[in-house]
């Protein structure tokens, strides 16, 4: 696994749009892979006044095209093995956790019809869902550990489609514990709920202090 990382430019018009549309991005990160097309997880990150594409991926990506449309002028990315960090995740670890996530749940519909799936819109909702994803995934949470940071609605056309998405992307800051590796490990690499075509599901991990 490869974790790739790009600075975005926020003064081009173009970042400023695939901002407000995420889709824009999704199709940025699926051209820097050759082959059969393969869902890899990504997600912007905001630190401080600077913003960054970030990309978890099973090969290395050529993110140009990214860079092109995106980038500021001049700067290019970085990718990092993310081997060395999964190696290094065992049981009772803790962690400092961000992730981006669209927490949702199922409206049952009448027999024989498909159920709707609607946004969690408030932070104790959407606290709720992370806490049970947890006993699914493999980590422990303190509900004084962790803390919803960000929710932004996004309206926007999917493709060519005319289709029109309506998607919330919450974002979690906090501390877990792994309780089980392996799970845990799989969810790093495979994502976590819904919404991952949109920048959604991508935990990243700093060693907490002890």
């Amino acid at each position: 696994m490869y974790l790739t990382q790009m600075r975005l430019d926020i003064n081009n018009r173009r970042t400023l749009s695939a901002l407000a549309s995420p889709a824009k991005f999704h199709g940025a990160v699926e051209s820097a892979f050759s082959g059969q097309r393969q869902r890899n997880l990504w997600r912007i990150d905001s630190r401080g006044a600077q913003n960054y594409l970030l990309i978890l991926s099973g090969e290395k990506p050529d993110i140009t095209q990214a860079v092109q449309q995106f980038a500021p002028p001049g700067e290019t990315w970085q990718t990092k093995d993310y081997t060395q960090l999964l190696n290094r995740i065992s049981q009772g670890s803790r962690w400092q956790f961000r992730l981006c996530a669209n927490p949702t749940y199922s409206v049952p519909a009448g027999p024989g019809q498909r159920g709707r799936v609607c946004a969690h819109s408030t932070p104790e909702h959407q606290a709720a869902w992370l806490e049970r994803q947890s006993e699914r995934h493999g980590f422990v949470l303190k509900k004084d550990e962790f803390a919803v940071m960000k929710s932004v609605w996004y309206r926007f056309r999917k493709g060519n489609t005319g289709k029109n998405v309506t998607f919330l992307a919450v974002t979690y800051e906090g501390y877990l514990e792994v309780r089980d590796p392996e799970l845990f490990c799989r969810m790093l690499c495979s994502g976590i709920g819904h919404g991952k075509a949109y920048g959604a599901g991508l935990m990243t991990l700093v060693r907490a202090e002890k």
